[in-house]
Formats: C-alpha cells, structure tokens, sequence
C-alpha cells in the first residue's frame, strides 16, 4: 500500500566516524525535496547544530512517518525497537558490508531512496518477541526483541538445567550451556552460529536452539509463533544465569524466576528496493555458490 512520507527519522550508528557524512548526505537529499527530517539525538551530536533537528530515538517513531536507520544490523535493531509502538516503516542503508536489513549499499542511497519515497518499493513485517521475567507472580522486567532472546549461563561453570514449557505442555528438560528463542528475522544471527536452521522471514514461526547441550539428542525445534515459550529452571542451587534481547542485557536471574517469551501482536514494517532478493542476500552473506554465475 502506497504511503505518504511527510517527515524521515534518521537513526544512525554514532560510533562509527563515517557516520557523519552518510548522514549528512541523506539530509542534503532530502531537504532539497522538501521533506521534514528529524535525527536522533546521539546521531546530530556529530554534526552542526545549525543543519539539523534533533529527536531522542524513543520520539521518533511519533514524529516520523519513515525512519532510515544508517549501520549495520545492530543499528536497524535499535531503530526496529524504537519504531514498534507506532509501527513507522523502517529503511536500512549500510556502512559498506551488506546486511540482512540493512540491504542498500552507500553507493546506491540517492537512486534506491528516490525509488522507495516515489512508492516503489516491497513491503516487508516483521514480528518481535516480547519477554517478561516474572517473580513471585510479579512482572519484573519487561524487553522486546527482533532477532532472538537468549537464556545463558553467566559468571559460573555449571551447566543451566532449564524446563521449557510450549503453550502450559511440557516440552523438555536440558542440561546446557543456554537457549536461543529466535524469529525468523534473527535465524541468520545467533541462532544460525548455533546450528539453528534459516527460517525464511515471511514463514510464522519460531526456532529453539540448545547452546552447547550435554545430551547430543537435544536438536533445535521449530514452533508455531502464536506459541507462548516459558522458560524456568530445575537448579539444586542458586543460579547466576543472564537473559539477552538481542543486545539488550537482562542480569541477575534467580533460580525461582520464569520467563515468559511470546510475539507481540503487531509487526514492524521494512521498506526494501524494489529488487530485493533474500535468497541473494544468503549467498552473499554466507558465500553460497561463490563461483556459480546464472
């Protein structure tokens, strides 16, 4: 569906020095064709206060009616985080490397960005995870994610023994290092290190991958991602064990907690050119076929 974009957040990684330039660039296009641009705060602190409005990154999202996330993967995530509530499209331009979100190159930012804001463009949703640790009956700390939550082992030798539970049915109980609950969005991150398998980003569906399992049998499992995923532990003592939503650290775990993993209702939306092709994105990534020419 063709949408009109008035005003553009830009978020950017601010640690990276070049980051300045890519942005300044992408503003100098976009005023010249009459768009508001808004940046987040941490991003226009490298540039003139005179050439930009500055925006903290959790405002955007109300403001904008696009934001263009300039990185890497890890950059578009902290957009995608900051963009849900609203559910803003999302474009991601690259530093160099091609990333599975972030999919236009620096070199082609005027010509795929023309193309996307005259509504030439694939329309992409994505779901996030929603996390809640609960305590004696008590949510005590809430996280989203887009790629993956992990539950690991943290400052100890001993293995986690975690319980899964798959919508209140018992699924198992293992002995290991952690687990990967990812989306099909992060099957390509963490969870494909792991040896989860690649879950194409249109499927509806959620992988669990063992970190280092003690028992060779216990093999990641693919599940429905209307599942609700509850995690605890069978510990014969306290436990030092971490919880991560994508980079997002959540420390200080204790044995009696549970962790509640489901998708939240709505998506996020990712605006890619025209020509964009995930099954390319793999083999460039993963150096598939490297040689092969159709």
């Amino acid at each position: 569906m063709l949408k009109s974009f008035k005003t553009i957040g830009i978020i950017g990684k601010y640690s990276d020095s070049r980051i300045a330039n890519t942005i300044l660039e992408i503003l100098s296009y976009l005023q010249n064709n009459s768009y508001k641009v808004l940046v987040d705060s941490k991003s226009a602190a490298l540039l003139s206060p005179n050439t930009v409005i500055a925006c903290e990154i959790d405002l955007l999202s109300a403001k904008c009616d696009l934001i263009i996330a300039i990185g890497g993967d890890g950059t578009f995530l902290s957009a995608a985080r900051a963009s849900v509530t609203f559910n803003t499209p999302l474009i991601g331009i690259n530093l160099g490397r091609l990333g599975f979100l972030v999919d236009i190159s620096p070199e082609y930012i005027n010509l795929k960005l023309n193309s996307i804001l005259a509504g030439n463009y694939l329309e992409d949703k994505r779901y996030l995870l929603q996390t809640k640790i609960i305590r004696d009956g008590e949510t005590i700390h809430q996280e989203t994610a887009v790629n993956e939550v992990v539950v690991h082992r943290w400052v100890t030798p001993s293995m986690l023994e975690i319980v899964t539970h798959i919508d209140g049915i018992f699924l198992n109980s293992q002995r290991s290092d952690g687990l990967i609950i990812s989306t099909p969005t992060g099957s390509t991150a963490y969870s494909l290190s792991a040896g989860g398998p690649i879950l194409h980003p249109s499927l509806h569906a959620l992988v669990l991958v063992p970190l280092n399992a003690h028992t060779l049998s216990n093999r990641p499992i693919v599940v429905d991602d209307s599942s609700e995923i509850e995690i605890s532990f069978k510990q014969s003592k306290q436990i030092s064990a971490l919880v991560t939503c994508d980079h997002l650290e959540i420390p200080k775990i204790s044995i009696n907690d549970k962790i509640l993993i489901k998708k939240l209702p709505d998506p996020i939306t990712i605006l890619h050119p025209e020509d964009h092709d995930f099954f390319h994105i793999l083999r460039e990534k993963l150096s598939w076929s490297s040689g092969y020419h159709i």
